[in-house]
């Protein structure tokens, strides 16, 4: 079992994030009126403690296909619905875009006016193989080529992601950089993955002899 990061600066949310694990997974809890919305979750008794402390979970909520986590036995656990890429979510603060939407790569993301806070699951992040050349946040590696046009425009102040912690602060300015650097960066992004998800031995010998 991963170990997690809690980030719980937020008095309307709890980040948890999967320590010393390539894809650096992370999961999030959103609160609004004493109700509170687990978004992709993985189940972390630390981390469901900090959610369950802003409200009543009243949901699960997956936005990505293959984010299946943990969704389904955390809304068995709750007693809550287990909401599969909503379309719409009515009595709630989120408004629900599709961000990728093909075989294979069903995505959708949250925002939440209120907060300038948007959630975007997978096609960017801040884990260490998607944010390269020592910035705060990049595309992912499959979409570097054509990220997605739902993401241009976009002006968060607090960006929730699916690999990677929350970026609090200038989220709106990393968005726009990571979207003008996309193309610019694949060669540092594939050499990232390379070295984040091939065995050290596998990539030794790419470095040369010495």
């Amino acid at each position: 079992m991963p170990e997690f990061d809690v980030d719980d600066r937020l008095a309307w949310a709890v980040t948890w994030t999967a320590r010393d694990e390539p894809m650096e997974r992370s999961a999030h809890a959103l609160a609004a009126d004493g109700r509170v919305w687990l978004v992709d979750p993985m189940a972390d008794d630390a981390a469901l403690g900090a959610a369950e402390a802003l409200g009543e979970v009243v949901g699960v909520l997956q936005l990505l296909d293959r984010h299946p986590r943990d969704c389904v036995s955390l809304a068995r656990r709750y007693g809550v619905p287990h909401l599969r890429l909503p379309e719409q979510l009515p009595d709630t603060p989120f408004q629900v875009e599709r961000v990728t939407w093909v075989p294979g790569w069903r995505e959708v993301g949250l925002w939440w006016g209120e907060r300038r806070a948007w959630v975007i699951p997978e096609a960017v992040g801040t884990a260490s193989y998607f944010a390269v050349g020592g910035r705060p946040l990049g595309v992912h590696p499959m979409l570097r080529a054509k990220p997605p046009g739902v993401l241009r425009g976009l002006m968060p102040e607090t960006l929730f992601v699916g690999h990677g912690p929350t970026l609090h602060g200038g989220a709106a300015a990393a968005l726009r950089e990571a979207l003008r650097r996309s193309r610019r960066d694949i060669p540092r992004a594939t050499l990232a993955g390379m070295r984040t998800f091939t065995p050290a031995e596998a990539v030794r010998p790419l470095r040369g002899r010495r």
